[in-house]
């Protein structure tokens, strides 16, 4: 930036003053301050607006790559998807026409085996009254740790009074 010393600024007042005169001599810095303001904020302006081009620039470049980066993964993947689902085509054709008796067998044993599944599910999900738990044996209550050891704990220990270190 231009170099403006005290001595030189202390010159042009006094050009100024002698050319100008006194009485038109404020109005005209105050001229020429709100006109050195206007060009501070217009340059501020241009800059903020190119840094702006800039990184709007910069992202656009990125987004482009990010696109790039997941066309190719989506195709890796797709590829990789249809390939495997060759090979399970081929293997299930090969297996298909080698045990399609087996497979019959198969899948009735696991009708079975679900609906058995199903069956004892219910009968230990559904609502059974204390009466019939109680007649059949079943657990009505289930006690937690701590009543089991309160309910099980031999007459001698008895319950002490003190501390609990003691």
């Amino acid at each position: 930036m231009i170099d403006i010393g005290l001595t030189k600024l202390a010159l042009i007042g006094v050009v100024a003053l002698v050319v100008i005169g006194p009485e038109k001599l404020p109005t005209v810095a105050r001229m020429a301050g709100s006109l050195f303001g206007r060009a501070q904020r217009y340059i501020n302006e241009v800059k903020s607006e190119v840094s702006r081009e800039i990184e709007l620039e910069e992202l656009r470049k990125m987004q482009q790559e990010v696109q790039e980066a997941a066309n190719d993964i989506e195709q890796s993947i797709s590829s990789s998807v249809s390939d495997a689902k060759d090979s399970l085509h081929a293997a299930w054709n090969d297996s298909s026409s080698v045990s399609s008796s087996a497979d019959s067998f198969n899948v009735e044993q696991l009708a079975i085996k679900a609906k058995s599944f199903r069956k004892k599910k219910l009968a230990r999900t559904s609502a059974i009254p204390a009466w019939y738990k109680q007649q059949s044996g079943q657990k009505a209550r289930v006690l937690s740790g701590a009543a089991r050891v309160a309910k099980y704990r031999p007459a001698s220990q008895g319950k002490t009074s003190g501390s609990f270190f003691s």
